[in-house]
């Protein structure tokens, strides 16, 4: 989804980051105190979890207040990549808890280890979910006018806390209420492997942001649906795009009738860029003008887009090129 950058981006994500950490402190807090009263084993990951919590918001915060900061002379593209660098560190923590809770589960499942009480720990489940709902809300929110990846990727966290204070009701039931022996190991193994899909799935986007991959295929046939306009364009090839942080980038060449002065040719790049900004706000653009028929390089960056779109998007996108060269 595209949405249109501004400078209060920085502010909401901050602010986002601030309710995540207030979330977890207050969630740590009364997870300790219902692992001391009910000794369960689903609650002791649950608390493991929102302990990290706390410290991936930490670093979400830290991450987003980076990625905010404005373009400078050792970082001309700006500062967007601390975001995935926040959701890795995120993917780190996550991963570490489902190791260590699996491993819990397991010595407690062999060592036929039970939940002393149950109420407390339901109670602080159930509180659990509402301020986790409530905090959910709220940073969707936020991604969707900012498109913040380390939000995002706390985000995606956060929903897994939602099954997870889910799981431990259940568990604390079935153990404590109707006597099923090893039900709380058993949640607190589901939940260790839970945390694990969420922190492959959490990974992916950062890594592609940190290996700058391409738009996805719908965005770029977007994109090129919009160049294609322009009735003066003889041609696009080499396009090339990105994202770091919450910013988008690309670049391509497009040939031109090879006779147009300098001057024409500007107009006719300015003109282009003021439609893609118009339906890409936000992005930063480079285009090159190429003489009609010019080639740079033989491989696939030098096949016509715009010819091989106009027939059939998909394929010319997948392979950044298309029919035979100009």
């Amino acid at each position: 989804m595209d949405m249109t950058r501004s400078p209060d981006h920085g502010d909401l994500n901050r602010r986002a980051a601030y309710a995540s950490i207030a979330v977890a402190a207050l969630l740590l807090a009364m997870k300790a105190y219902a692992v001391i009263t009910t000794g369960s084993t689903a609650m002791l990951g649950s608390l493991a979890d929102t302990g990290l919590d706390l410290v991936a918001s930490l670093a979400t915060l830290l991450g987003v207040w980076i990625g905010a900061q404005p373009a400078d002379a050792n970082h001309r593209f700006g500062h967007g990549k601390a975001e995935a660098l926040a959701a890795m560190f995120q993917v780190v923590l996550i991963s570490l808890s489902a190791l260590g809770l699996a491993w819990r589960a397991i010595d407690a499942f062999l060592g036929g280890g039970r939940p002393a009480e149950a109420g407390a720990g339901m109670l602080v489940s159930v509180i659990a979910i509402v301020a986790t709902v409530l905090l959910l809300a709220y940073q969707r929110r936020v991604i969707r006018a900012t498109g913040s990846l380390a939000i995002a990727t706390d985000n995606l966290h956060y929903s897994s806390d939602l099954v997870l204070n889910l799981a431990v009701i259940a568990a604390l039931a079935l153990d404590h209420w109707f006597g099923i022996a090893g039900a709380d190991a058993a949640f607190a193994f589901g939940i260790a492997l839970w945390l694990g899909w969420g922190a492959w799935n959490a990974s992916q986007s950062a890594i592609e942001q940190l290996m700058d991959h391409e738009w996805p295929l719908e965005k770029r046939e977007r994109f090129l649906a919009v160049v294609s306009q322009h009735p003066e364009l003889k041609g696009l090839h080499d396009l090339r795009t990105r994202t770091s942080g919450n910013r988008d980038f690309v670049q391509f060449h497009v040939w031109v009738d090879g006779r147009m002065t300098v001057t024409e040719a500007h107009r006719i790049m300015d003109e282009i860029e003021a439609k893609l900004l118009e339906a890409f706000p936000g992005v930063e653009i480079l285009i090159h003008p190429d003489p009609d028929g010019h080639v740079d390089d033989v491989a696939l960056a030098a096949h016509d887009l715009l010819a091989r779109a106009a027939d059939d998007r998909s394929p010319a996108l997948r392979v950044q090129g298309g029919p035979a060269v100009r």
